[in-house]
């Protein structure tokens, strides 16, 4: 199989990566952070696998398309893709304060660049009789957050879009699902610190963050034949986040 990774440098996008490899595929990694790819490509390539770095700037709609042309020639086709790339945005800011650019630059490369993405992924997929994708969505696309209206709306969109996909292609092979995140030690939240790991943790059921691997381990599955009757599905990786409110706990006093 050949796999490829967008926002792949770094997080869920690298461990994506790093788990489709050991799984035997040969994987192309997209991103804008050249040097970062060539470091992982060398890991792969180190560990035995196959791997091409291939920067992009998903915002960029001709350089998405020489993306995957670059793919399938290096490759010969395309198999298996997760759309991992996310950013721009902005920090938490009330709706009304939001700058213009700010809230189109989240759905610039959250949204427009899955679906750039997508639009050249599938009819390479098509060309070989199928596939399957996996687009990164988060818990915020499911449950809104406030103060994160740039992020929440990319998200919520990137939910109906993958749906739109699956249903478009589920005849012709290729399968669409997402995955949807809880927090996760990525980068980020490593830089937030160690109080805010712990707060993210101490308000999850599961009362833990998530590894970029447990998600990397989903993407995989779902690609898989294992998951071959599922399409338009997304599956929450949240530690119980969105399942509800869990029990209140209640310390009884001795009569």
């Amino acid at each position: 199989k050949v796999a490829m990774v967008t926002g792949a440098s770094r997080g869920i996008g690298a461990a994506v990566a790093r788990a489709f490899s050991q799984a035997g595929a040969a994987v192309a990694l997209a991103a804008r952070d050249t040097a970062a790819l060539d470091r992982l490509a060398d890991e792969l390539r180190a560990c035995g696998g196959s791997a091409l770095a291939v920067p992009t700037d998903v915002t960029d709609a001709d350089a998405v398309a020489r993306m995957v042309e670059r793919v399938v020639a290096e490759f010969g086709h395309l198999d298996l893709a997760c759309n991992n790339a996310a950013g721009g945005g902005h920090p938490p800011t009330p709706l009304a304060e939001v700058p213009v650019e700010a809230f189109d630059s989240g759905l610039a490369v959250s949204l427009r660049g899955v679906f750039l993405a997508m639009k050249h992924e599938i009819p390479a997929m098509l060309d070989t009789g199928g596939g399957a994708i996996v687009n990164t969505s988060s818990t915020a696309g499911l449950q809104a957050v406030g103060g994160l209206a740039a992020y929440v709306t990319a998200k919520h969109g990137l939910e109906g879009l993958t749906k739109v996909a699956a249903l478009d292609y589920a005849d012709q092979g290729v399968r669409v699902n997402a995955v949807a995140p809880g927090p996760i030690l990525t980068d980020n939240l490593a830089r937030a610190g160690t109080g805010a790991e712990q707060a993210a943790a101490a308000a999850m059921p599961i009362r833990r963050v998530g590894q970029p691997e447990e998600v990397a381990a989903a993407v995989a599955w779902l690609c898989s034949a294992a998951a071959a009757f599922i399409t338009g599905a997304t599956l929450l990786i949240d530690g119980g986040k969105l399942a509800g409110t869990p029990p209140f706990q209640v310390r009884l006093r001795p009569d």
